[in-house]
Order: C-alpha cells, then sequence, then structure tokens
C-alpha cells in the first residue's frame, strides 16, 4: 500500500484528493489517502495523547508517572496529527460547557498544525455514565445484570451517547463484559455478572444504546482478565482454551454481533504465559479471521509497553509496538509511547514491517471517516454547546428506574419487609449515611474526585439515611465503625439504639476506589470474601440484641454473611446502584416500590469456600470427598418480592422441529437433587440439533399487590462429551402483573444455544438428552421439561444463533370452580 514515491510528489498526483470525496466507500477514501502520507504521519494516526495526564506522582494509576512524563510538547505531538485525544472531561473537574470549548479549540490545532488536517479521536470512559464532572451518575454494571432487563440498559446507554456527542466525544470505553470468575477480584463491580449469557445480553443491549446514539462502543477487557489467579488484578491467567471459549468469549461475540460495536479493547491479561497484548491467534485470527471484526483495537492504558516492562516478552519499547502491531492492535493508549518514535525508528531499521502499520491505519481512517472526521462539513464545536447539559430530569428518571429494578431482595422472614410507617427505626452502619457508597469506582466523584478534594462533587446523591429520614422521621442513624480499619468504639452505642429500636436496618458494605483507595473497585482485591474492616463484628453485635434486623448491603462484590444469613429478619442487597441508588432503596424499604432485582452473581456462604460461580460441573458443586461445601448462601438469580407468584402449564410447545405434545404441569417448586434434578423422569420431546424447540409456562400473580417476576430458563446437559455446568443460563424474562392477573412467558430456543467446545476443540451441538429448566433462580427450579437432540453432531462457529427469543403475553385466570 506505501508508494515508492517522494511524499511531495504523491500529493501532486491527479488523483491526491480522492480521499476528500464524500461519495466513495470509507474504505476507498482510506485507502486513498495512506500512499500520500508519511511514515511520521501514518504513526501518528495511532496513538492517543493524554494532555490532562497528571506526572507528578498523583495520577489515576500506577505506571502513569512513568510513561506520561517523556511526553512531547503539544505542538510537537500534534505536528504530523493525531490519532486520538484522551479524556479531555475525565481527567480534572471542568464544567461542561467550558470542557467542550477547550476541546474544539484542541480540535482547531490538531486540524491547523498537520498537512491533512485530520481531526482527532476523542475517548471518555463510561461505564456509570459519562465520567465527567456533573454528568449523571447511573447504577454499576453489576445493577444492570440484577434488573435483567436489557431494554432499560439500552435506553441509558443511549442518553449516556447523546452526552458525549452533545460534548464532542466520539468513543467511549464500555462495556466491561468479563465474566466474573471470582469475586475477590476488585473490578467484580464493573462486570455485568457471573453468567456469560446474561452479560452478552446485557452488554449488547448497552452497545446498541451506544452505538445507535452515534458513538463508538469499545468492548473490554478481551478477554480473559477476569480470570486472574486468586482474583489479583492485571495478574496470570491460569485458564485453558475451553473455558476461554464457553465462558468467556460468547459476551463478546453477542455485543459484537447482536449490538455492532466498532471498538475492542484488548485485556491486560496474559493467559497461559502469553500476554493479550501479543496474542496474534486471538486478536487476529479469532477476532478478524473467525468473528469478522472489522472495526478498531484499542490498547488498554500503557499495555503496549507493559510487554516490556511487566511482561518482560520484549526488550525494549520498538519490540513492544512490534509484537502489538502484529498481534492485531491499531491505537495505543492512552499517549504517545512504543508507537510514537520507537515505532518509526523500528519501521526506518528494518525491525517492523510498515505495512503492519498500514494495516492498522486503514482501519483508523475507516472509523474517522465512518465518524465524519474527514468531511468538509465536520466543525470542532458541537451543536448547541451553549445549551449542554449531562444531568437533567430525563437522565434521573432512567437512573433512578434502573436502580430501582437491581435491587435484590435476599430474605424476608415473616414479613418485616416494607417497613411499618409507626415502626421506630434504628439506621446502623458505616455507609448508611455515605452518599459515595451508591457509587462505583468508575463514577467521576470516586475516580477522579479525591486528586480535586476542593470540588463539589457536581452531582447530588442523597444518602439512604436522607432518603430514608423523609419517610421515617422516626429515625436515629449511628454508623457504629467505619468501612475499614478496626476501630470498635462505636459498636456499644449502635447496640443501644438498635435494642431501643423496633427495627435496625443495618448498613453495612463498601467504598468503590482505585488501586488501595477503597474496599471496591481496579486494583482493590480482596483476600477474602468477608466484610471489609469491623464490618462483621458490628453485624454479629446487632443481631444478638434480639430486634429485627433489616440487613442492607451496599457493595460492589458478593460477601459472606455468617450467621446474618440466617438469623437477619431480612436481606437487601444492592450493587453500587447510582446516585438515585438511596432514594430506591428506601423506596423499597418502604414499600413505595415493589423489589425485583436478582443476583447477577451468587452470595457466598462462606468467606473462602466459594471463589467459583455457578457455572460449576458436578464435581464443582458439594461432594462426599471434600470438606469444602462450596453451596452458597443465596444463589444465581435469586430474588424475592413483597408478592406471591404462581408457576404453571409448563410445556414444551408443538413446532415444526419438535414432536406435539400435550404435555403441561400444574406445580409449584420441587427439592432438587445434588445435580439438580427435579421432577419424575418422562419420555423427551425430539429436538433437531438444527432446529428450535418452544417451552412455555403461565405465571400468575397470586398476592395482593403487583409486582415483577423474572422467569429464567437453564439448560441441563447429564452427559456430553466434556464436563458441563449443572444449569447454565439460556433464557429469561421480566414479567410485570398485576395482583390477579397471569401472563404467558414463552422461549423459542435454537438447538445452537446448546453448544459447547467438544473434547476435539471444536463447538458442537451433541445429539442426546438435555432438560430445559424453568426457574426462580438457578437453585430454585419449578419445572424441568424432557428433551433429546436427535440428529448428527452438528458442528457451529460464529454465525450460530447466540439467543433465545421470548415473548410475554397476558394469559387468561382459570375461574375457580362453583363461580360464574
Amino acid at each position: 500500500m506505501t508508494s515508492q514515491l517522494p511524499v511531495d510528489d504523491r500529493l501532486a498526483s491527479p488523483d491526491a484528493d480522492r480521499w476528500r470525496d464524500p461519495g466513495l466507500r470509507p474504505d476507498e477514501r482510506a485507502d486513498a489517502l495512506i500512499p500520500l502520507m508519511s511514515l511520521e504521519e501514518k504513526a501518528a494516526q495511532l496513538v492517543g495523547l493524554w494532555v490532562g495526564a497528571d506526572a507528578s506522582g498523583e495520577g489515576v494509576a500506577p505506571h502513569q508517572t512513568d510513561l506520561v512524563e517523556h511526553t512531547p510538547p503539544w505542538p510537537d505531538a500534534i505536528r504530523h496529527g493525531l490519532g486520538q485525544l484522551t479524556r479531555p472531561f475525565g481527567t480534572a473537574p471542568v464544567d461542561p460547557i467550558l470542557g467542550a470549548r477547550s476541546l474544539a479549540a484542541s480540535q482547531a490545532q490538531i486540524v491547523a498544525a498537520s498537512r491533512f488536517g485530520i481531526p482527532a479521536q476523542v475517548h471518555e470512559e463510561c461505564l456509570t455514565g459519562f465520567a465527567a464532572w456533573r454528568a449523571t451518575v447511573y447504577p454499576a454494571p453489576l445493577s444492570w445484570g440484577a434488573a435483567f432487563d436489557p431494554d432499560l440498559v439500552e435506553e441509558m446507554a443511549g442518553r449516556i451517547g447523546r452526552s458525549l456527542r452533545a460534548a464532542g466525544v466520539h468513543q467511549g470505553l464500555a462495556p466491561v463484559l468479563d465474566v466474573t470468575r471470582d469475586y475477590r477480584w476488585g473490578r467484580t463491580e464493573e462486570t455485568i455478572g457471573e453468567d456469560p449469557y446474561l452479560v452478552g445480553t446485557i452488554g449488547a443491549a448497552y452497545v446498541r444504546g451506544l452505538e445507535r446514539a452515534g458513538v463508538v462502543a469499545t468492548l473490554k477487557h478481551f478477554a480473559g482478565y477476569s480470570a486472574s489467579r486468586g482474583g489479583r488484578n492485571l495478574a496470570p491467567v491460569p485458564m485453558g482454551r475451553r473455558e476461554l471459549a464457553d465462558v468467556i468469549l460468547p459476551p463478546f461475540e453477542m455485543a459484537l454481533r447482536l449490538g455492532g460495536a466498532r471498538s475492542v479493547m484488548h485485556s491486560y491479561a496474559e493467559i497461559d504465559g502469553v500476554p493479550v497484548a501479543a496474542d496474534e491467534e486471538l486478536l487476529t485470527r479469532v477476532l478478524r479471521d473467525q468473528w469478522g471484526f472489522t472495526g478498531t483495537l484499542v490498547a488498554d492504558y500503557f499495555a503496549v509497553r507493559f510487554l516490556q516492562t511487566l511482561h518482560g516478552v520484549a526488550a525494549d519499547a520498538g519490540e513492544a509496538a512490534r509484537l502489538a502491531l502484529r498481534a492485531g492492535i491499531d491505537v495505543e493508549l492512552p499517549t504517545v509511547d512504543a508507537y510514537g518514535a520507537p515505532l518509526v525508528a523500528a519501521v526506518r531499521a528494518g525491525e517492523v514491517d510498515e505495512a503492519l502499520l498500514d494495516r492498522a491505519l486503514r482501519r483508523v481512517l475507516i472509523q474517522k471517516i465512518e465518524l465524519g472526521l474527514l468531511d468538509d462539513g465536520w466543525r470542532e464545536l458541537p451543536a448547541d454547546v451553549d445549551g449542554l447539559r449531562l444531568d437533567d430530569d430525563a437522565d434521573r428518571a432512567v437512573a433512578l428506574r434502573l436502580a430501582r429494578q437491581s435491587v435484590v431482595l435476599l430474605r424476608n422472614d415473616d414479613g418485616l419487609l416494607p417497613l411499618a410507617a409507626d415502626q421506630r427505626i434504628a439506621l446502623v452502619g458505616p455507609v448508611a449515611d455515605d452518599p459515595m457508597a451508591m457509587l462505583g469506582c468508575y463514577s467521576f466523584p470516586l475516580h477522579v474526585g479525591p486528586q480535586y478534594p476542593e470540588h463539589e462533587t457536581g452531582v447530588e446523591i442523597p444518602s439512604l439515611r436522607e432518603a430514608l429520614q423523609q419517610r421515617h422521621p422516626r429515625l436515629t442513624h449511628l454508623p457504629g465503625t467505619t468501612i475499614t480499619g478496626d476501630d470498635t468504639a462505636g459498636i456499644a452505642a449502635a447496640v443501644v439504639a438498635a435494642t431501643d429500636a423496633d427495627v435496625c436496618v443495618l448498613a453495612v458494605g463498601d467504598r468503590a476506589g482505585l488501586f488501595g483507595r477503597g474496599t471496591s473497585g481496579e486494583g482493590c482485591d480482596a483476600v477474602d470474601l468477608q466484610l471489609p474492616g469491623v464490618q462483621a463484628e458490628l453485624v454479629r453485635a446487632v443481631l444478638a440484641t434480639g430486634t429485627p434486623v433489616v440487613l442492607v448491603v451496599l457493595s460492589g462484590r458478593p460477601y459472606a454473611l455468617g450467621a446474618a444469613v440466617d438469623r437477619a429478619g431480612a436481606i437487601v442487597q444492592a450493587f453500587f446502584p447510582g446516585q438515585l441508588g438511596g432514594q430506591a432503596l428506601a423506596e423499597v424499604l418502604t414499600g413505595e416500590v415493589d423489589p425485583s432485582g436478582r443476583l447477577p452473581v451468587s452470595v457466598p456462604r462462606h468467606a473462602g469456600g466459594q471463589p467459583g460461580t455457578y457455572l460449576s460441573p458436578v464435581l464443582g458443586r458439594r461432594t462426599e470427598v471434600s470438606s469444602v461445601d462450596p453451596t452458597p448462601a443465596f444463589p444465581f438469580g435469586h430474588g424475592l418480592s413483597y408478592t406471591t407468584f404462581g408457576w404453571s402449564d409448563a410445556a414444551v410447545v408443538a413446532g415444526p422441529t419438535a414432536a406435539p405434545t400435550d404435555r403441561t404441569a400444574d406445580f409449584t417448586v420441587e427439592p432438587a437433587s445434588a445435580n439438580g434434578a427435579t421432577g419424575a423422569t418422562v419420555e423427551p420431546v425430539s429436538w433437531a440439533v438444527d432446529g428450535e424447540v418452544t417451552v412455555g409456562v403461565t405465571v400468575r400473580n397470586t398476592g395482593s399487590r403487583a409486582g415483577t417476576e423474572v422467569v429464567q430458563l437453564y439448560l441441563h446437559d447429564p452427559v456430553a462429551q466434556t464436563t458441563r455446568p449443572v444449569v447454565r443460563l439460556v433464557g429469561y424474562a421480566r414479567v410485570p402483573v398485576a395482583p390477579g392477573a397471569a401472563a404467558r412467558v414463552t422461549f423459542v430456543v435454537p438447538a445452537d444455544v446448546t453448544s459447547f467446545t467438544g473434547v476435539h476443540g471444536r463447538r458442537v451441538v451433541e445429539p442426546g438428552d438435555v432438560q430445559l429448566r424453568l426457574g426462580r433462580s438457578s437453585g430454585g427450579i419449578v419445572a424441568s421439561l424432557a428433551l433429546r437432540l436427535v440428529g448428527d453432531e452438528r458442528e457451529v462457529g460464529h454465525q450460530r444463533q447466540l439467543v433465545s427469543r421470548v415473548r410475554v403475553a397476558p394469559a387468561a385466570v382459570p375461574v375457580p370452580q362453583g363461580r360464574r
């Protein structure tokens, strides 16, 4: 692709302006431009610049100081052009309108400085909303998973995307599609859950929302980052290729195919000794050759240089650049380093093939052309910048809806909740009056705010105490202890307050932060799953008073609650529910809102007994050959309501690929055996290995108030050529039902969703007996429907059907006999 003519002669060519022609395809325009560019101009398009990065030693991340101190001065950095601008809003508190104007001025300088006048692509973090000062802080991703509501997550992402575009930002570094494998990992809060189907469907919805708003969604972190040994951040990953293929990769496939993501960020992981940043098999042959991804692959921050400094597979920056380019990384972020002067020198020395640089450049230019950055009509300053608002009523309304839907009621003995209006309430616990306990580590107030204590938070974040006191004036509050540390001096006073109350609401949990500045978040890993500090001691002391206790856990990971699991009258779990999480929690506690969240991660019973998730084969569950019982206190998918639901008429519905059946069942929850099986043995219904099967169940609200049931569909494969999880999610539906009303929930399940990586390393649909299990959770199976996959073993690939289709429709409610 590189021309042998001198640069000036290329610009004199009659075709020198073809790249400006909007009538050509983006790839044709890119192909016309690349031969005109010098080596320095090409390399400049493959780097970001973090002009706000702090080299004082007080920056966001470790190693930041090491790698930004040699960043060239601004005029030198942009004289050949610039690929990306890194986080102009997410580095320091800046008024959004002033920030947009400042960004526009920077873009004007970039355009004026270089021969081709190509603007930079601007990226920001947006995991819990636009990570900018005065922007709405939405619930953290574990709350997205708890809501089991892709449509609402898509709506949220659309609002985030519109804010980004209005400020002049083109690319959002979200969503995180890592499947949680060890809850001790600090970044568990950034994940959507422990099940790839849930992570993939929710993640794809987020991508659709962001992309439809015109913002490039960047999938993180591809791949394997969450499976580190010991749950430690940026640690080796001892994972086999089968786990990678069946658990880790499917959410990325879903987000690309069902969401349309245009960018991927590789992970810091090294899998079986190979750093992902240098893994050509994963980043090129899987992602591009097999899956057909044509967008940009960007480096996680500083990761190219980490091939030299942390992984030890490169001798210097030039070699690190060669390995990364060859593997398939197009853009080095966050700032100019290995892809700058070291890469140019390596190409000139013949150590790096310029064709690799051209390959990356082509992808970068195509994306910029698609964004309109190379069009004559592009303007630096977004329209209506003076009206820019990043936290309006509509944004907050969506944040509140998602927070409400994400609150999980785990236990409610004797109807302790909702709280009665005339009760004397003692609100105890270190997170009860802490607004920051509502936020994840990638929210602006916690990601950047601590470096600027002189600035206000920028958005209103009512604490649980503030929100609950508005509804319960007869409320006494004492913290009892702190989130971290060993201060027990306040526990005695908290015990007195609890003793004098009718009900004690005990709020415990986390404070998100970065790299040891919190108990949850990036670099804030845990040695076990006990509550931080002496909070467990506070819980024991309050439970001993005999006062009914509502235990509220506000956290970024599930914690083992010990005796509280059995002794607390009620337990409520929220995963960093955002700036309006305090209001949502208060509404659930008082009954204004019916709880409808479901666990996206299991809650362990023992602090060290279950770093694994529910996706376990038989030997991963309780056995007679180990003294350690990993059975969770509350399983994946669990959650209660203030109303009750009856399930009936579970059936395999006749269809073109399923044998007719009139088998239905009117049933209740049955106890599960060791492998999770329920019900009597029946003759299975035939299901073609290349077909679909339709199953359905009727859900009726048997209580006196409106509520939402979450119907979950699980696959059980009792005999397979490799060990399989006892159950895994293959469908779900949120089902709102009025009192006395009923809904029919129908799933159309393609045989492809039963596929797995077989003994020969290929993904197959294997004939044989399986069960589709309808349940309230992974441990609360209500009905098992026996099926038999028939036909020859079938190999499937990236184009397989990835999800089950679901339909919810009103259903007739039977009239009791004797009534007409």
